[in-house]
């Protein structure tokens, strides 16, 4: 019943803001007359995506109502206590022994898996939705801890990349948050809790997600509603792109408390360079999303209801592109800008002729020739 509850729940909430879509289309209100001067109807895709989800929410929920109440796991095992498994609110001892505190673990119930093949994320720390056609968005949910990086987000985080890296359907990421805040850095309170090889594990963990993003096949854009702080900041920074609104603040205060951002230093660094990021780093203060922009932290700052809308739009001009180019051409940026010159152009021009001689290079340039629209192959 309590399962039930929630669906239903959910599904009165998404039809009623789908309701108040259609009619703010069919008024043409200043969002709509907005998406239409940047030659991109994104309310159109918005609310298709949304039409093609609760669709798919009724009939993938159902699904494991049914599984649950048979007393059947996801990964189709039997389990023992089935009752207990549809439970949405109980309580949970913290990560480490060594720490007394007891918190609340709610069920929130997260949207399906974006693609087929994907498999069940059963932590709802970072649930997924497709925006649009290959545009899937991840969101950092523990909007009551600022969306701080304990180890089991950015594990959760780490392992949801993975699963995009190796779908081909999935040509862009976009990386959000739920709450007021993007991320507010590491959770200093499990740090405070945790014995040295804990930490050390946390600090791996974080490396580890940065280095996934960049390796990551498909772009990634940060879409920032809110402060980014140390860790949050470093996200940001490790983003291929980010989009921004106009109360988004940003910075790395690790020296104000004796913790300084010295892992967040190394993505900050390369973003905005050496004397921008000493002044924010030393200083421990915030800097504006204008601020960032003008120094190269984020790409393009607009107004908090415009975020969603421009990110979007943004994703799908980069999707409409051959993901085997994307994918060659981000590898290729990675690997240049930290060689000296003659060896990043040497580097280039064989990554030049690797891309002249893939079938996607083919279809492109013959269908600029002959004035049509390209057919990327798989």
């Amino acid at each position: 019943a309590t399962m039930f509850g929630c669906i239903a729940e959910r599904l009165t909430r998404r039809e009623s803001n789908l309701v108040n879509a259609l009619k703010a289309e069919a008024a043409r209100d200043s969002k709509i007359r907005y998406c239409t001067t940047r030659q991109c109807d994104v309310s159109r895709v918005i609310l298709i995506a949304s039409f093609e989800s609760l669709a798919h929410n009724i009939s993938w929920e159902y699904t494991q109502v049914r599984r649950r109440v048979n007393g059947i796991a996801p990964d189709g095992a039997k389990m023992a206590h089935p009752r207990g498994a549809i439970s949405s609110v109980g309580r949970a001892p913290a990560l480490h022994a060594g720490c007394r505190r007891f918190e609340p673990v709610i069920a929130h119930h997260a949207y399906p898996p974006a693609v087929n093949e994907m498999t069940q994320i059963l932590n709802d720390n970072v649930p997924t939705e497709r925006l649009a056609p290959g545009v899937i968005a991840l969101t950092l949910n523990r909007p009551d801890r600022r969306n701080a990086l304990s180890r089991q987000l950015m594990r959760a985080l780490d392992a949801t990349l993975e699963h995009c890296a190796s779908d081909r359907s999935i040509r862009v990421v976009i990386l959000r948050a739920d709450g007021p805040a993007f991320s507010a850095g590491h959770d200093l309170r499990e740090l405070a809790c945790a014995d040295t090889d804990a930490n050390r594990e946390t600090f791996d963990d974080c490396v580890r997600l940065m280095e996934r993003i960049i390796a990551l096949p498909q772009p990634v854009i940060a879409q920032v509603d809110g402060v980014a702080t140390a860790a949050g900041c470093q996200l940001v920074a490790t983003c291929d792109l980010a989009v921004a609104s106009e109360r988004a603040t940003f910075a790395t205060p690790g020296v104000r408390i004796g913790l300084f951002c010295s892992t967040p230093m190394v993505a900050l660094s390369r973003a905005i360079g050496r004397k921008r990021a000493m002044e924010m780093l030393l200083t421990g203060e915030a800097i504006s999303a204008q601020t960032a922009l003008e120094w190269g932290l984020i790409n393009r700052v607009v107004a908090s209801e415009h975020l969603a809308v421009e990110t979007l739009a943004l994703a799908t001009r980069i999707a409409l592109s051959s993901p085997a180019v994307v994918a060659l051409g981000k590898r290729a940026f990675y690997e240049q800008i930290e060689c000296e010159r003659a060896t990043a152009y040497a580097s280039m021009a064989d990554t030049m002729m690797q891309n002249l001689e893939m079938k996607a290079a083919a279809e492109g340039i013959d269908a600029f020739l002959t004035k049509r629209a390209a057919v990327w192959p798989e």
